[in-house]
């Protein structure tokens, strides 16, 4: 495709604000731990600058500041400060590189909210930066709501930050109000002031798109957050910023091979679930169903894909349903290093649809349990649940399974935050090769629960995603219970998984196993 130039630079930067803006998300709360976890997936992947929390919150978040700030960052780490000076002493006191100032900006925020004057805005605005700066902070001034604000006092609040100091303006539209249009307006005129940032939001959609108006309009830095994640609709979603830039306008910002795996990181500590339609990130972004589109795919990656999958960090993969095609069956069964011929292949191709007729997602050990009944194969299973309890009563989740290793038997318990993280705790325990449970160590990629029935005694099915090393398997199980079905999928999913390994030899033998 012919790119068109958004701007002259070569480089964007981007501020994450996750640890900050993304944590008001309702329902969402980071621990310490869990903030440096981020941080370090962030600086990992070259982010510019990581707002780090808001020091004036409590002295919990403060502590959470200050381990992220001693983390020996690459990144500028920094700290939302409102406009009042024992904000800046606590960010002080959380040893951060500097500070996001966030002043009020809409007549609506300044005599509504603080009860106060433009005039009185600019002049504590003017004592606060140079108080920073005096400090040796790093300061970038937030008109807050500037999407709404009077243009000519935005740029007057604004400039008076630049002139007292500031390294950095911010161009903030708070409540994601503002069109393209009008964040081109607002920018080009703040742009010729000095350095300008971007802060938006996504209640119109328009997230992505204000970026890039305000890009072409001279802005050089986005805040925003990981997956979207924040108040209302969210913040921009720095991902979608960074491949977009990369892919339609050659610029770079951060490594994108890391974005995978850093949305997944952000997931799994906030409780987010990844949408399966959301760009970079969602389970579907290079998942392929229909037979044209798998057939063409197989062809040439680019057919149906815009970009690589390997770019973010992601793999190609091909779901079966009721739109499969041979081409897409076949394929699916060589990852398993299955072979069919072609009239085998048109029963299973048959049998596919037929289940994706129903409403049901055709997953990988579906397909194998379909092959194998088609040519008549016996399966012998490596792994297999032969009992569970559960328990969520008290402070600790405690399960206990007892699996059929072979011939043998094995009984294992384990704890979590849950009864089903319980149950998974003690599956990886009674499959432990050794002491560290090297012998069969596997990653939950996904785990999906939907109600197929109402009510109090509604029964459920359970999908997930297991892998080991290059391979991968899809498992669903079905059952009133959540955790059973949770386990019984698991085991399923680590029986394919073995039954595959052994046969190359990445793995014990089941009978070694089972005898340690």
């Amino acid at each position: 495709m012919t790119r068109t130039q958004l701007t002259t630079l070569d480089e964007v930067q981007l501020l994450d604000t996750t640890l900050r803006d993304g944590e008001q998300m309702p329902g969402v709360s980071l621990t310490p731990a869990e903030k440096v976890d981020i941080a370090r997936e962030l600086d990992a992947a070259g982010m510019h600058l990581i707002e780090a929390g808001s020091a004036c919150t409590s002295e919990g978040e403060r502590e959470a500041i200050r381990r992220v700030a001693d983390e020996g960052l690459d990144a500028t780490v920094t700290s939302f400060a409102r406009g009042v000076k024992a904000d800046i002493d606590h960010a002080l006191d959380c040893g951060v590189d500097g500070i996001n100032l966030v002043v009020p900006a809409s007549d609506k925020h300044v005599e509504t909210k603080v009860g106060s004057t433009r005039d009185d805005v600019v002049e504590t605005t003017v004592e606060l930066v140079e108080y920073a700066t005096d400090h040796g902070l790093w300061v970038e001034v937030l008109g807050e709501d500037g999407s709404r604000a009077d243009l000519d006092y935005l740029e007057r609040l604004l400039g008076a930050g630049l002139d007292a100091g500031a390294d950095r303006i911010c161009y903030c539209d708070t409540v994601g109000a503002a069109d393209p249009e009008r964040t081109a307006a607002v920018v080009s005129r703040l742009a010729d002031r000095g350095p300008t940032s971007l802060h938006t939001h996504d209640d119109l959609g328009f997230g992505v798109a204000n970026v890039h108006a305000g890009l072409k309009a001279g802005a050089d830095t986005v805040h925003g957050t990981v997956m979207g994640v924040g108040e209302r609709a969210g913040n921009v979603a720095l991902e979608e910023v960074a491949i977009a830039l990369d892919q339609s306008y050659d610029i770079d910002t951060v490594e994108l091979e890391r974005l995978y795996r850093l949305c997944r990181t952000v997931s799994e500590a906030t409780g987010v679930a990844l949408p399966p339609n959301k760009a970079v990130c969602g389970a579907n972004a290079f998942a392929h169903e229909s037979g044209i589109h798998t057939d063409g795919t197989l062809k040439d990656g680019t057919m149906y894909e815009p970009y690589p999958p390997e770019t973010v960090g992601r793999e190609r993969r091909l779901v079966l349903g009721k739109h499969a095609g041979r081409a897409g069956v076949k394929a699916a069964l060589a990852e398993h290093d299955v072979a069919v011929d072609n009239d085998e292949l048109s029963e299973v191709v048959g049998r596919v649809k037929e289940l994706g007729d129903r409403g049901k997602r055709v997953t990988d050990a579906d397909l194998l349990a379909i092959t194998e009944d088609v040519q008549g194969r016996e399966r012998d299973r490596h792994v297999e649940l032969v009992d569970l309890s559960a328990t969520s009563g008290g402070n600790l989740p405690t399960a206990s399974v007892r699996l059929r290793i072979g011939d043998n038997e094995r009984v294992a318990s384990g704890t979590g935050s849950g009864p089903v993280d319980a149950g998974l705790e003690a599956v990886r325990a009674a499959l432990a090769g050794d002491s560290a449970g090297e012998g069969v160590s596997f990653e939950l990629d996904s785990y999906h629960v939907d109600a197929i029935t109402g009510g109090t005694d509604a029964v459920v099915t359970v999908e997930v995603d297991l892998s080991r090393g290059d391979r991968s398997v899809s498992v669903s199980a079905t059952d009133a219970d959540i955790t059973r079905a949770s386990v019984v999928a698991m085991v399923d999913g680590l029986d394919r998984l073995l039954s595959a390994a052994a046969k190359d030899g990445s793995v014990p033998d089941v009978a070694s196993l089972a005898d340690d």
